[in-house]
């Protein structure tokens, strides 16, 4: 079992950025697709970002591509989420999620088993 914490979240104004970071401990970090699902008031958590297990794949909502860019470090155990150009919409908490089983091609939550607690980002427009 794999335990999440994020951290890096904020105010920002529109057009800034943010590097949201998540650390892994317990389990095998290098075993699991990460990704990055985002929930804004009132609406359902959505997918954002995910990464394959070495890091050499990557998956993007359209809504961030382009602007998003995630990475991981398996000897650190964290993935991180840089986050540039960011706009109002991108207002949201962001969670970190583990999947043990899946692929990074997943984009739902059912396909992920752990999650962290969220970082909250603001974007003021």
């Amino acid at each position: 079992q794999v335990q999440l914490v994020e951290s890096g979240g904020g105010l920002v104004q529109a057009g800034g950025s943010l590097r949201l970071s998540c650390a892994a401990s317990a389990g095998t970090f290098s075993g699991y697709v990460m990704g990055w699902f985002r929930q804004a008031p009132g609406k359902e958590r959505e997918f954002v970002a995910a990464i394959s297990r070495s890091g050499g794949i990557t998956n993007y909502a359209d809504s961030v591509k382009g602007r998003f860019t995630l990475s991981r470090d398996n000897a650190k155990k964290t993935v991180s989420l840089q986050m540039n150009s960011l706009k109002h919409e991108d207002t949201a908490v962001y969670y970190c999620g583990a999947n043990l089983y899946g692929s990074s091609g997943q984009i739902e939550l059912r396909f992920y088993e752990y999650w962290g607690q969220g970082t909250q980002v603001t974007v003021s427009s």
